[in-house]
């Protein structure tokens, strides 16, 4: 079996999250082959060098959170209309409090909502060949202020100012850079028999769209409840990028 093994701030890098754990998965089940599609979260980790593989790890690909080139992608009307349409709709799923649902002509299941617009983003980022600068837009900013704004959200959400507004949009620009990666072709992610997530959050997003471009199914495993705890650490002190 070849197996997609996808990490976030994790092995194959020596000062990642369950580096050790991943290690002995890889070599105890030495009679498959690994690919490796690892997401580093700093500068700092992709310095501090890797674990020596073993030879069933037969691919190795990276990509960086901490940062991200401008792809240069300037979007025609219909893009943009596109974008807009599907961001917008994800935005207003992260933002909407308790009974929303029925308040809306048409209502429909909060986690059904975010599942059409995220892979709506990704058939976008795909036709188009890029979402980064889309994601740092205005335009992302002003849907993520109508979505504060708009009836049934939650109240933190319409607590929001611009500043607020601003570091929750480049938040949710780095968690959703693995929308613009190259990983879902027939040659990649879209080759293997299994995606295996060593934890949740954006390590789990290639898998997911590996299944919804490819057919591949994901398995998500994680060593100790690690990714609440990252995300309630993180704080002005933590890289984060541009």
């Amino acid at each position: 079996m070849r197996i997609g093994l996808l990490t976030e701030g994790g092995y194959p890098y020596v000062s990642g999250d369950a580096g050790l754990w991943c290690d002995r998965l890889v070599r105890g089940l030495a009679q498959h082959e690994f690919e490796l599609y690892a997401l580093s979260r700093t500068e700092h980790q992709d310095k501090e060098g890797r674990f020596a593989l073993p030879p069933q790890v037969t691919r190795v690909r990276t990509a960086p959170l901490w940062t991200a080139e401008d792809d240069g992608v300037v979007y025609g009307r219909r893009a943009r209309r596109r974008f807009a349409d599907c961001y917008g709709e994800l935005v207003s799923a992260l933002c909407e409090g308790p009974g929303a649902e029925a308040a809306r002509d048409t209502p429909a299941p909060q986690a059904d909502r975010f599942a059409n617009a995220l892979y709506g983003l990704a058939d976008l980022a795909r036709d188009e060949r890029g979402l980064v600068g889309a994601l740092r837009s205005e335009r992302a900013v002003r849907s993520l202020e109508r979505a504060c704004r708009a009836p049934g959200a939650l109240r933190t959400a319409r607590e929001a100012r611009v500043a607020d507004l601003l570091t929750v949009t480049a938040h949710l620009e780095r968690a959703l850079r693995p929308l613009s990666l190259d990983w879902y072709e027939d040659d990649a992610l879209g080759a293997v028999d299994l995606c295996h997530a060593a934890s949740g959050g954006p390590a789990a997003l290639p898998g997911l769209l590996a299944r919804h471009f490819c057919g591949v199914p994901l398995v998500v495993t994680e060593y100790g409840v690690r990714l609440r705890s990252h995300y309630l650490g993180g704080g002005p002190g933590e890289e984060t990028g541009p």
